[in-house]
């Protein structure tokens, strides 16, 4: 990677990064829409960064924690403005407390992020508008471009690592914290068909399963904000019957939807289950964070080998609802 400049505009109040870069255009669009991607060079060397959410579609939002090495912790968030896939997004980015929410005493500012092709492989142009020169001249004083360069000085490493992020098809589980874990998967259709996948009960009774031997016999859909879904298995011969219930907090079809999850008959505090559907090269990624009540329940879940039987379910989806 080579920072071609770093040019500061006063009158503009601007600062543009250039930066030049071997992989293919696509590929550098990829490091910045994955959020296992991003959040491996988002922020200086010594303050990396845990995204637990990164919904890049107009309107979606970003929310990332980032971890010095005293354990200090700084967050911030991007509101997606405007998106050109593959070629460009515009955020207003700023600064957040640990749940996301914007620290309104911190300024905001707006940045564009360019993606071009280049002989030699793909260039990057970031422009931050600044809402002042007061405001330009505070956040360079906090080390703005020093932690800029510092983060794409990261993005080498990713880009060159393809098998574990832009081939991986298995669902894999990442633990974002005490109660947080992320499960991905680049599965093998459109947003469009994926979100339909998990919205129409024929094509989920299909693939919903699980390990082979389970079948779904109760399929309810929560189609508005504020409705409740239900969902049943049982084995081949009927019996050990289990299920889930909860209900629609968010829906931004055919990418973003939040529910709540409990385990029927089971008292206690839900899950709460933010799903995302990104297009990547080849498919699209499935990012599901589970927010456990705490850890000691998240241990439990991931130990019933929860992780597996989704892979399971999702490997189905590609071969018998999309071959």
């Amino acid at each position: 990677m080579s920072i071609t400049s770093v040019d500061k505009n006063l009158d503009g109040l601007t600062m543009t990064v250039i930066a030049d870069f071997t992989a293919s255009r696509q590929r550098l669009w990829e490091a910045y829409t994955d959020p296992r991607q991003i959040e491996k060079f988002w922020g200086p060397v010594e303050w990396p960064a845990t995204f637990t959410r990164h919904d890049v579609f107009p309107g979606g939002r970003s929310h990332y924690v980032m971890t010095g090495p005293d354990g200090e912790r700084s967050g911030g968030f991007w509101e997606f403005l405007a998106v050109d896939p593959g070629h460009s997004f515009e955020v207003r980015d700023g600064f957040a407390d640990e749940s996301g929410d914007e620290n309104a005493e911190m300024p905001s500012m707006r940045m564009t992020f360019q993606f071009e092709e280049t002989d030699g492989g793909s260039r990057l142009i970031t422009t931050t508008h600044f809402g002042s020169l007061d405001q330009l001249e505070q956040l360079i004083e906090m080390g703005m471009e020093e932690g800029m360069t510092s983060a794409m000085g990261q993005i080498d490493d990713v880009l060159a690592d393809l098998e574990s992020f832009a081939a991986s098809r298995v669902a894999e589980a990442q633990t974002l914290s005490d109660t947080q874990v992320r499960v991905s998967r680049v599965i093998r259709g459109t947003p469009e068909q994926i979100w339909q996948a998990h919205h129409d009960p024929d094509l989920m009774k299909r693939w919903l399963l699980g390990p082979d031997g389970w079948t779904m016999p109760v399929c309810e859909i929560a189609h508005e904000v504020g409705d409740t879904y239900r969902n049943e298995w049982e084995d081949e011969n009927g019996e050990n019957r289990f299920g889930f219930t909860g209900e629609l907090l968010e829906a931004e079809p055919p990418f973003r939807e939040v529910t709540t999850e409990s385990m029927i008959g089971v008292e206690g505090e839900p899950n709460v289950n933010e799903l995302t559907l990104t297009p990547v090269d080849g498919g699209t990624l499935l990012s599901l964070v589970i927010t456990y009540p705490n850890a000691e329940v998240r241990d439990i879940v991931l130990g019933t080998g929860m992780v597996a039987g989704m892979e399971a379910s999702y490997a189905r989806l590609e071969g018998q609802v999309f071959g």
